[in-house]
């Protein structure tokens, strides 16, 4: 598998798991931390002329798009041996990446003329979570993906695990 695929496939898998992981929060604490719907009202708001269904596709694509670009980072230092590929260093980029989740979201909340209405600060705190969420499900499908490719060319070569 190359790494655009790799890249995909992790970015994936950690978007889902994230936005399960914020739609359970959002109930939780009867606040809404769906990015999906977060986006999807921002475009609405810039082009209110779109469908509903078109907000929503572009809310979507937009959250996975950015997922697959966190994955993409990822992806590269694992797969360039800078950092391994490990549980404990998911969980330190998700660290990471939450912060700069938050900055992004909020850079994203200021800029926009019209942002939807919520409690910034306890959106901006749960991007942390959300994203070490997301980097911790990261790691697992390429961990998953790299096991998979060490199987395939042990049984390729004849190599027992």
């Amino acid at each position: 598998m190359n790494q655009a695929e790799k890249t995909v496939l992790a970015g994936m898998a950690g978007t889902s798991v994230m936005t399960i992981s914020s739609e359970l929060m959002s109930r939780l604490f009867e606040e809404n931390f769906r990015e999906p719907e977060h986006l999807s009202t921002m475009i609405g708001r810039l082009a209110p002329k779109l469908s509903k269904q078109a907000k929503d596709i572009a809310g979507w694509s937009a959250h996975y798009a950015m997922g697959i670009v966190f994955a993409a980072v990822y992806v590269e230092l694992w797969e360039s041996k800078k950092i391994k590929h490990s549980i404990k260093n998911g969980l330190i980029l998700g660290a990471v990446s939450g912060v700069l989740g938050f900055l992004i979201w909020k850079g994203t909340f200021k800029l926009h003329p019209l942002p939807p209405w919520l409690n910034y600060d306890h959106y901006y705190l749960q991007r942390i979570p959300a994203h070490i969420v997301f980097a911790v499900f990261a790691t697992i499908s390429y961990r998953l993906i790299k096991c998979d490719e060490d199987n395939t060319m042990n049984a390729r070569y004849g190599k027992s695990l």
